[in-house]
């Protein structure tokens, strides 16, 4: 049986998955696309070849009968739209971050799935599916550093473009550890706070750089991640957790040691889709697989709307200076783990 693909977005990430989907992962074919850009969307059609159909809304891509499944990866505020309309569907949706921009339009999309009585969404944090992160999981599963008291981290990147500015830092950059740190650790938060350290220079007047941000669990661990956006010197993300018996720290991407010119040292890679590329391909390999066995597997709507709340508590820590607590409901039945 082969999934019949349709994709909202064809931008970056949509056309890297596209091809994904189209030339590299079996048991998929995409069968439409829709794009603002009807240009855009025209164009990347013609690269996958055979007969694609190119919509002129969402809405008419996800009512295609020929549209088994529906992969949205436009503009972050059109995706709660997009998602509530593949649940009103009964079509299976697998959403690029964020699940919405806001926490509210976040926990309409659960209450809709909810209502529905059918799991139809993923979310895409890849960073779940990367084999580090994998590995440094299985060890604090297997108790080899006994139990997790703190977790010290860093997202950098060499540089952003102009258009990321305001609380991107946070919305755009640390929901990747909002996700993953949750699902590593198995613990749910529920308190943040933000502190501003000396803005480097090449920062901008509308882009606070770097960011700390405090993370405290429910069972009490304590986790710190830098924020860096413009570190200059490459993509760099890090990860140690510190248990009662032992350390243990996400491994290093695999890269040649080189001795030369003096010098002992190790390349940095420079591109964060290099970086995660083939969390990127076991991620949609496996939603291909479960979403035909009518089951999801991955990030769900209600860590979507978990990471929206706690999303929302960091910019309001990094506003106001202060403590600020996190607030969830309880975890419906629905999303038991």
């Amino acid at each position: 049986m082969t999934l019949n693909v349709g994709v909202i977005g064809t931008g970056a990430i949509g056309q890297d998955h596209i091809k994904r989907l189209a030339h590299k992962l079996t048991g998929a074919a995409v069968v439409a696309v829709n794009d603002i850009n009807r240009d855009s969307a025209q164009a990347t059609a013609a690269t996958i070849g055979g007969d694609v159909a190119v919509h002129g809304s969402g809405q008419a891509l996800i009512d295609d009968p020929k549209v088994d499944a529906v992969v949205v990866t436009s503009w972050g505020p059109s995706h709660e739209e997009f998602v509530l309309a593949s649940i009103a569907a009964g079509k299976p949706v697998f959403c690029e971050k964020p699940l919405a921009t806001t926490a509210a339009a976040a926990l309409r999309i659960v209450e809709a799935e909810i209502a529905s009585g059918r799991h139809l969404v993923q979310v895409g944090f890849m960073r779940r599916y990367d084999r580090g992160y994998r590995m440094l999981k299985e060890t604090l599963k297997a108790g080899t550093i006994g139990e997790a008291l703190m977790v010290h981290c860093a997202h950098r990147n060499p540089s952003v473009p102009d258009f990321y500015k305001g609380d991107m830092a946070i919305t755009d950059s640390f929901v990747h550890e909002i996700d993953v740190l949750r699902w590593l650790i198995d613990d749910d938060y529920v308190s943040t706070q933000v502190i501003i350290p000396r803005r480097t220079r090449r920062s901008r007047p509308d882009l606070d750089d770097p960011h700390i941000i405090l993370l405290e669990t429910r069972s009490g661990i304590r986790i710190d991640v830098e924020v860096f956006v413009n570190c200059a010197y490459g993509y760099d993300i890090q990860c140690e957790v510190v248990g009662e018996d032992g350390i243990a720290r996400l491994p290093e991407p695999m890269s040649i040691q080189l001795r030369k010119e003096e010098r002992l040292g190790n390349a940095i890679l420079n591109d964060w889709k290099l970086r995660f590329i083939e969390a990127y391909d076991v991620e949609l390999q496996e939603w291909i697989d479960t979403t035909k066995r009518g089951e999801v597997h991955g990030p769900s709507a209600w860590d979507g709307y978990f990471t929206a709340v706690t999303s929302d508590a960091c910019v309001e820590a990094k506003r106001s200076g202060k403590l600020v607590p996190i607030s969830v409901r309880d975890r419906p039945s629905f999303y038991a783990r």
